[in-house]
């Protein structure tokens, strides 16, 4: 996995589209972004196999299959090493609950975002699955009331040809002395 690979505005206008619609079929992206269907499958196969694109994904609204309680849980453990980590994050992922995992600094040393049933699923999932274990020191509990997805990750299309002309401008094999 080559985690360098050199992004071009077509490879960023790629990216910029799946991202807003990872269901667009490759002829579609391929007329908009002015290649050829087989240049453009090219193109995505190259940015998967370089782990810039990591996965497609659909977002399911967690209230619409019987989760409609959502929570941020701030958790402490202790003694932070490794098999316990590692451990903890494998049992955190195997639940149901869990939506997302965030290995943090700060006092806290991980946000877990979860979706529950109602209150009393809630609280189960922390005495349970969390507090149980000896290596959970502290959770602390923020219920979410709304929520908004930031925009695509890429720069807006009148910036994309600017951003790769700046990548090229700062490229390892260019001498700049200061």
């Amino acid at each position: 996995m080559d985690r360098n690979i050199d992004l071009d505005s077509i490879d960023l206008e790629i990216l910029r589209l799946l991202q807003n619609d990872a269901r667009i079929t490759n002829r579609e992206l391929a007329n908009l972004v002015g290649v050829a269907p087989s240049t453009c499958l090219g193109r995505v196969s190259r940015l998967r196999s370089a782990g810039v694109i990591e996965r497609y994904m659909m977002h399911v609204r967690a209230a619409a299959v019987g989760r409609p309680l959502e929570a941020l849980l701030a958790v402490r453990i202790h003694p932070h090493r490794q098999p316990l980590v590692d451990s903890f994050v494998e049992h955190v992922l195997a639940q149901p609950e869990t939506r997302m995992l965030y290995h943090l600094t700060g006092p806290d040393d991980y946000i877990i975002h979860v979706a529950a049933a109602d209150a009393l699923d809630l609280q189960r999932f922390i005495l349970n699955e969390l507090t149980a274990r000896a290596e959970v020191t502290l959770v602390h509990t923020n219920l979410i009331f709304c929520q908004w997805h930031g925009q695509p990750l890429l720069p807006p299309r009148a910036d994309m040809s600017r951003l790769a002309t700046d990548k090229h401008r700062r490229s390892p094999t260019s001498t700049n002395a200061k």
